[in-house]
């Protein structure tokens, strides 16, 4: 037994070596696959319709029509000055420009009506930025409006929808067979994006934090502390349908 026990320590090490050996070989194959797969992560195209179809940032001209009528302006359209007015102020670039018909029909009471936009947009925060001029209507007989303009940021599509290019499953060559998205693509969905978003400055990056709700917090803060519930409770009342 003695003769033999350096043997099988011998034995007993060289298994242990080989064990380790495998599990080092082991790690490194895994460390392997793991550099791989990142890279391989790293290289993901973008979606087709963002390349086909990209948004992009331009100044564009905002207009707003109204039909002032005769001595002091009637609500609805002091309301739409007022609103006019607030969206320069977040978005505007420049000068409001105020343009009146010139050789309209109605032409001397636009005219005349120009003082109370001065008045409701000065009231509104925008005054100091007017810029008074004309156009040239194509009826001089109809109706015309006063026309308010301004210039601020958009978001629109670099190209136009519906353009066919390529076919979509040619018979006489092998376009439209690479099962590939066709080039109208998301052509429509980018270009509701850019229509809709309220601040296209959102599409290049995230707003800044706003201020917390301090009696917001304080109350669900005060609900935990005493042990009740800190969400609303809503109450729904159901009325009968009178017959």
């Amino acid at each position: 037994m003695p003769n033999s026990f350096p043997d099988l320590k011998g034995r007993l090490v060289r298994t242990r070596g080989a064990r380790a050996a495998m599990a080092v070989g082991l790690a490194l194959s895994m460390g392997g696959c793991a550099v791989d797969r990142l890279a391989t992560a790293t290289t993901t195209p973008a979606p087709d319709y963002w390349n086909n179809h990209p948004i992009e940032m331009t100044e564009a001209p905002s207009w707003l029509s109204v039909f002032p009528g005769p001595g002091r302006m009637d609500r609805a359209t002091e309301a739409r000055l007022k609103q006019f007015a607030k969206e320069f102020k977040e978005s505007g670039v420049g000068q409001v420009e105020v343009l009146y018909p010139q050789g309209a029909s109605n032409e001397a009471s636009l005219r005349s009506a120009l003082p109370e936009i001065r008045r409701v947009l000065g009231a509104a925060g925008v005054s100091g930025y007017l810029s008074v001029g004309n156009y040239q209507p194509k009826s001089p007989d109809a109706a015309q409006p006063i026309r308010l303009a301004f210039r601020a940021l958009r978001a629109r599509v670099a190209n136009k929808c519906g353009e066919w290019p390529t076919d979509l499953a040619s018979a006489g060559s092998l376009d439209g067979w690479q099962n590939r998205p066709y080039w109208n693509f998301g052509c429509s969905y980018q270009n509701m994006i850019a229509q809709q978003v309220d601040d296209p400055r959102d599409l290049a990056a995230p707003r800044a934090d706003t201020p917390i709700d301090v009696e917001m917090r304080r109350r669900a803060i005060e609900k935990v502390r005493s042990g009740s519930d800190p969400t609303t409770g809503w109450s729904v009342s159901v009325g009968g349908v009178a017959g």
